[in-house]
């Protein structure tokens, strides 16, 4: 049996409509091609799909079966058409995001929240599980984003810029560099640095400052937390370099201090890597443009 959408459609449609004529005045055909469709159908089945001594016509059992089956699927037919067509006028579609940068969720989290009020069709996820594979996964379409401070020359990939950041660096303020106006490389030789669990080629204290100047702090210890990090800096366990949204709140309060990395300071640009062609899509423009506005005030803040 070779059924078809438009089988079951007819079928819904003469139910329906409690009639062929006005199931044809419905379906925009005529009454003979009407008619037409059901006994192909009928022929095909080896059955009557209606019990035509009936007025107003019934479906027979057998026809009521096929409706059973029109009503389970052609709504799902439908639902399906209108997610293609979400995803063809871009209200729809997904936003997998790979993070290289524990710090990020302060100010992604407020982000996604904004997104996700303009964008309810859109599925969103985060997956902190690829950190150390997340661009070769953008490439395999195993996630649609990865916010990244260090670009790379791929083929297919854009890496849009979000904003610069400043890592700075944060001690007790009992810490005898309290003293200085900014630090630098030598200071962390007698120290204890504390830092995300991340390669140190992916830490800006390391890549930016210490590893070009041949310095290795006294101790390196890796906490999961921001809120843990700042803990044991506060209780002199140890000093960080964090990025300057992280701190916001942290250099008014009395435990800590915060100084510049370099007298210069560091700088530092955070990019949000794409395919190129999802780059243009409507809700992927407007992720890149909170994304580059929403934390700016919580480094002003």
């Amino acid at each position: 049996m070779n059924l078809e959408l438009r089988h079951l459609r007819t079928i819904k449609a003469i139910h329906d409509a409690g009639g062929l004529a006005r199931a044809a005045d419905q379906m925009h055909i005529t009454q003979s091609a009407l008619s037409h469709q059901v006994k192909g159908l009928e022929d095909q089945a080896g059955v009557e799909l209606f019990a035509r001594r009936s007025k107003p016509l019934k479906l027979s059992a057998a026809g009521m079966k096929l409706l059973r089956l029109a009503e389970r699927i052609l709504p799902e037919i439908e639902s399906l058409e209108a997610e293609f067509q979400a995803l063809r006028t871009g209200r729809a579609g997904r936003l997998h995001i790979a993070i290289e940068c524990h710090a990020c969720f302060d100010w992604l989290f407020p982000v996604l929240e904004q997104f996700r009020r303009a964008w309810p069709d859109v599925d969103v996820d985060i997956r902190p599980g690829l950190a150390f594979g997340a661009l070769p996964a953008l490439v395999r379409e195993e996630v649609d984003l990865v916010i990244s401070s260090d670009p790379e020359a791929l083929d297919g990939v854009i890496f849009n810029p979000l904003f610069d950041y400043a890592p700075t660096f944060v001690a007790a303020s009992t810490s005898p560099l309290a003293q200085k106006a900014f630090v630098v490389p030598e200071d962390f030789r007698d120290q204890t640095l504390i830092t995300y669990p991340v390669d140190r080629s992916r830490l800006d204290i390391f890549s930016e400052l210490l590893t070009p100047a041949k310095v290795e702090p006294k101790g390196h210890r890796q906490v999961e937390l921001t809120a843990v990090i700042l803990m044991l800096v506060a209780s002199g366990r140890g000093v960080a370099v964090l990025p300057d949204w992280v701190l916001r709140e942290v250099k008014y309060q009395p435990d800590y201090i915060t100084r510049p990395v370099t007298e210069r300071g560091l700088t530092k640009r955070l990019y949000a890597a794409t395919r190129e062609e999802d780059a243009t899509q409507p809700y992927m423009a407007h992720f890149l443009r909170l994304a580059r506005t929403e934390p700016v005030k919580l480094q002003r803040a």
